[in-house]
């Protein structure tokens, strides 16, 4: 299998495609079509400003026809993870990294991605048996990896009974059956019968289990995926689906044993098998299309801020590092003092009448962090952007206007809660990831007519990607004083 690194966001000529993929000019256009149905690649003019551009903005997609051979158009990823698409693999890396072939920084990000959405990543693989299911071979196959390594492979029990063993006596079978001394009337029994409970190592499900991970594992292998995803090869067992019977044969015993098994975990195993049965496909197949990642990346990067620069919005207002001061609920939660829209309309009599919105401004993350004897009041905004802020060059990649206006709401949304209780400072920041390894400080952007009113320019931090992933992952805080605000 041919399995290659490409970025997020970069624009990608037909012809680098074909490249990549390494065939021909009539499947590359197959490769590329196939993936636009599935909403991991776009089009966009091919224009002097694009093949610049390092993010993607909506209206600049182009719904188009792939044709061989075309050069109007680039061609955009957007997608960070793993995807196999007729027997090529591809290793979609964040567009913050620069480094083409980013081996190491794209295995942390697995583990960031599989920590982000463990459950979403494997709920399709044996949610139903219709044909219409989802089915995503690659994440079935890190489930059976991930779980033979954690629990081992499947087990059944078989009961042996045995004359004076060591298990447990069966002592209406020893009444029954053997012969009976008395003796100062008293029963004496020169044989017991006893009975052991033993693991089955030849059970059809253990066999099978072993079979489908060992497949598992060589593919995964032959895929250069094994070290990506941080998993061992595995080498069990040499039997092939076919020694287990015909496949409807196989779905068959598996369906029978669900009915006869009511732990979770073996369950879940089986309901899996079933399905990786049922689809019998691999990797390299010419229609397998699979992939193990996300195409919103922005909010796992959100995500891993809000965990690591401890988001405070849900926490009770009582349990926050400040004396609260009357006239605050201690139960009430930080994010619950942002105002809510009021709409007023008119009876028939002409008098009023209120209705309060159910949605409101959502910042981000918001930290009361204390710094030099007084506390620090945080008003962060994740940001997954490739801002280019250099003298001499063009700005590109940042936050839009409504990005920047809403930051400065935000404050003003909390304006009276931090007078109320006497915190002086207070930082508006913007946080954007850096494949660097220390914490950059940026620069700053304000807007003049809101700096009128009292509120603070907006900080510009960004922050290691790889020290902020660590964190994440050892569900860890990071020292806010790093960001020098």
């Amino acid at each position: 299998m041919i399995s290659k690194f490409v970025r997020e966001q970069k624009r990608y000529t037909q012809e680098n495609l074909r490249n990549i993929f390494d065939c021909t000019a009539e499947k590359t256009v197959a490769i590329i079509k196939k993936l636009k149905e599935y909403g991991v690649l776009k089009a966009v003019k091919a224009t002097d400003l694009q093949k610049d551009m390092s993010d993607l903005i909506d209206k600049d997609i182009e719904v188009i026809d792939v044709e061989i051979g075309e050069n109007e158009f680039l061609y955009v990823f957007t997608f960070v993870g793993v995807i196999t698409v007729s027997g090529c693999v591809l290793k979609c890396y964040p567009k913050y990294i620069s480094n083409v072939a980013p081996k190491t920084e794209l295995k942390q990000i697995i583990k960031v991605l599989e920590r982000y959405n463990a459950k979403e990543q494997i709920i399709r693989m044996y949610n139903d048996n219709s044909e219409s299911s989802a089915f995503n071979l690659l994440g079935v196959m890190i489930f059976l990896m991930h779980d033979y390594y954690e629990n081992g492979a499947y087990t059944n029990t078989q009961d042996i009974i045995e004359t004076n063993g060591s298990g447990e006596i069966l002592w209406d079978k020893t009444i029954n059956e053997t012969f009976t001394y008395l003796s100062n009337n008293r029963p004496y029994y020169t044989e017991l019968f006893t009975q052991k409970r033993i693991n089955d190592d030849f059970d059809y499900f253990k066999r099978l289990h072993e079979s489908i991970v060992s497949i598992c594992s060589k593919e995964l292998q032959d895929a250069d995926l094994l070290d990506l995803f941080d998993i061992l090869p595995v080498e069990v067992s040499d039997e092939e689906l076919d020694d287990f019977g015909e496949t409807d044969y196989i779905l068959y015993r598996i369906q029978n044993e669900l009915n006869l098994q009511f732990n979770t975990r073996k369950q879940l195993l089986l309901k899996t098998l079933y399905a990786y049965v049922a689809h019998s496909s691999t990797l390299a197949d010419i229609d397998c299309f699979t992939m193990f990642g996300t195409n919103s990346f922005n909010l796992v990067w959100e995500k891993v801020c809000a965990e690591v620069l401890d988001n405070q919005l849900q926490t009770p207002l009582g349990s926050l590092p400040i004396s609260l001061t009357n006239g605050y609920n201690p139960n009430d939660l930080l994010i619950s003092l942002i105002e809510k829209p009021k709409w007023n309309g008119y009876k028939q009599d002409g008098s009023e009448f209120q209705k309060i919105a159910k949605e409101t401004l959502i910042p981000d993350l918001v930290s009361i962090h204390k710094m030099n004897n007084s506390q620090q009041f945080i008003i962060f905004d994740a940001k997954y952007y490739n801002i280019q802020l250099e003298q001499g060059k063009v700005l590109r990649g940042q936050p839009g206007i409504g990005d920047i206006t809403k930051q400065y709401l935000y404050q003003l949304a909390y304006k009276k809660f931090v007078n109320d209780h006497g915190i002086q400072d207070v930082k508006n920041c913007f946080l954007m990831p850096t494949e660097q390894q220390n914490v950059i400080v940026k620069g700053r952007v304000n807007i003049e007519m809101l700096d009128a009113l009292g509120l603070q320019n907006i900080q510009i931090r960004l922050l290691p990607a790889e020290l902020m992933y660590s964190h994440y992952l050892a569900n860890e805080k990071m020292d806010i004083g790093l960001l020098r605000l």
